[in-house]
């Protein structure tokens, strides 16, 4: 076991204009520290959170995930973010991971936020993922997801939980303390990005991208500042925590019937 060290983007995104938003992260990518192993930007960070997606989604080799592999070589990380994405007839909230090397991974978002038409005009994922960075094992998610425990339940199979997300500031409180549930409830490291600013529908957002380790213990708290935010996950100590005090082994048992 290691250290896997991760850095969290937060900033404002530009509304439809994914060539604005890549230059935006050109200018806090060029800034991640050597050290890093995994980069994250937020839910949607080229367009915002749309339900237009005929107006602003990419295809799955679109300009974006070429811009995300370029960065992922260049930095000698991986990077992940939601991007919206059409596939065959439908669309998705797709989250990226794109590997130094040109490797690229995906995570459809599961849970699409009804109180905003999401579910109207995209589909639904079902696989439950889990890749690896420097002998981490990471488990993707996106906002809405993060309301859902069962979903998101460690098996043993992930060390890190992330959360990619554009939650507003109205549910801030909510956010935090899902964060800090879905970490110690997983004995898990979590990691959530959020987003600053104003929307194109009029949604204010305030930041509080957090990071909590498995023992609900606060890592790192950005609040509302700007930045590239960096902490270090001693998977080492996780280990040694869950042999210490072992509530997973008595985890209930339980099966998701339409997941792959």
């Amino acid at each position: 076991m290691s250290t896997l060290t991760i850095a969290i983007v937060q900033t404002t995104t530009a509304w439809h204009d994914a060539a604005a938003n890549r230059r935006r992260f050109d200018q806090f990518l060029a800034s991640v520290p050597g050290n890093v192993s995994l980069v994250l930007l937020p839910e949607m960070f080229t367009t915002g959170f749309t339900m237009q997606p005929e107006q602003v989604a990419e295809g799955p080799a679109g300009i974006t995930t070429r811009w995300m592999t370029d960065w992922a070589e260049r930095g000698r990380f991986v990077l992940g973010g939601s991007v919206v994405t059409a596939a065959g007839a439908d669309y998705f909230n797709r989250f990226l991971w794109a590997e130094p090397g040109g490797g690229i991974r995906a995570y459809d978002k599961r849970h699409c936020f009804r109180m905003a038409g999401e579910h109207e005009h995209y589909a639904a994922g079902r696989t439950r993922p889990v890749w690896t960075v420097n002998g981490g094992r990471v488990r993707p998610s996106v906002c809405y997801d993060l309301r859902f425990p069962v979903w998101l339940r460690c098996r043993g199979d992930y060390d890190v939980l992330v959360c990619v997300a554009n939650w507003p500031a109205a549910r801030l409180d909510a956010w935090d303390a899902l964060l800090k549930a879905r970490a110690i409830e997983n004995q898990a490291f979590v990691a959530g990005v959020n987003i600053l600013g104003t929307d194109g529908n009029g949604v204010v957002y305030d930041g509080g991208s957090a990071v909590y380790a498995p023992d609900g213990r606060s890592l790192l708290a950005a609040g509302n500042a700007e930045g590239v935010f960096t902490v270090d996950l001693d998977l080492t100590e996780l280990a040694a925590y869950r042999e210490r005090f072992p509530a997973w082994r008595d985890a209930d048992r339980f099966e998701v019937l339409d997941a792959e």
